[in-house]
């Protein structure tokens, strides 16, 4: 991409570290179109599927009356649905949440009927505890013979225990992966950033979350190379999106050099990177 206007401050030549997040195509065009070569880190521990395609296969069955019953793992899992439509079949949305309201769902635990307020809904059933044992035993009690069963799954964990009981009780069921996490790969690909930028290769890093600087950190000290995460971030400009994630790295002994003042959002970081490293 070019350079930016003229009346933008350049960073052609620069490379700058930008931590995966759900406004990672937006902030990376920001510093793109300025001239930053962007180096795109998975420093998240829960990612989007990769493929929306399969997502949005479910989705549409789903509103299509596919499903009587719903079980909800996770409220990330059913917020990444929501993300999923609103990104690909905005139009499909509003028929969710009024599916959503005629199905009859069961919960793992309080956390997906938190997002299911957020839309006006309450789950039917909470299963307590919130495990999947928790979840076989209220299913346990119901009559589920020849019922239809959707499940949003915790991650891309395939839950057999839960498949096999639902397969047990005559179950036609409809699993949904809307997120995964990190792996092993992920974390490979973190540690050789922290090695480029030990070696001085690589001219800021920008956090937008606390938890990019907590798996950090947390990935760090897991493989024994905390001080050569400290040592890298010491060789680049440093960047928060705001004050929270600031103190997150000011705990781990890291003073960030970028915090936009009032505004926390990516512009205004994209803004005052671009000012700090033009100094």
């Amino acid at each position: 991409m070019g350079g930016g206007s003229a009346l933008e401050p350049s960073l052609t030549g620069r490379s700058v570290a930008v931590p995966e997040s759900r406004e990672l195509d937006v902030f990376a065009a920001l510093l793109e179109r300025r001239g930053a070569t962007v180096l795109r880190c998975p420093l998240v521990d829960i990612r989007d599927a990769p493929d929306p395609a399969p997502l949005l296969d479910w989705l549409r069955m789903f509103n299509a009356g596919g499903c009587d019953d719903l079980v909800l793992f996770t409220g990330e899992g059913l917020r990444r649905l929501l993300g999923v439509l609103e990104r690909h079949a905005p139009g499909e949305r509003a028929p969710f949440v009024e599916r959503l309201a005629q199905v009859r769902i069961v919960a793992r635990g309080p956390k997906p009927g938190r997002v299911l307020r957020e839309l006006g809904l309450r789950p039917d059933l909470i299963a307590d505890p919130a495990t999947t044992a928790g979840v076989i035993a209220c299913l346990g009690g119901l009559d589920l013979r020849g019922r239809r069963v959707g499940v949003q799954l915790y991650g891309t964990e395939p839950n057999e225990p839960l498949m096999a009981f639902l397969a047990g009780a005559g179950v036609q069921v409809f699993p949904v992966a809307p997120y995964r996490y990190a792996d092993a790969a992920d974390d490979a690909e973190v540690m050789a950033l922290v090695e480029r930028m030990r070696q001085g290769a690589v001219d800021a890093i920008a956090f937008t979350s606390l938890q990019q600087v907590e798996r950090l950190f947390r990935l760090g000290e897991a493989q024994g190379q905390g001080a050569d995460v400290r040592e890298a971030l010491s060789r680049a400009v440093v960047a928060a999106v705001g004050p929270l994630v600031a103190e997150a790295l000011a705990r781990h002994g890291i003073h960030a050099q970028v915090v936009p003042a009032g505004s926390y959002y990516m512009k205004p970081l994209v803004t005052a990177l671009t000012g700090a490293l033009a100094r």
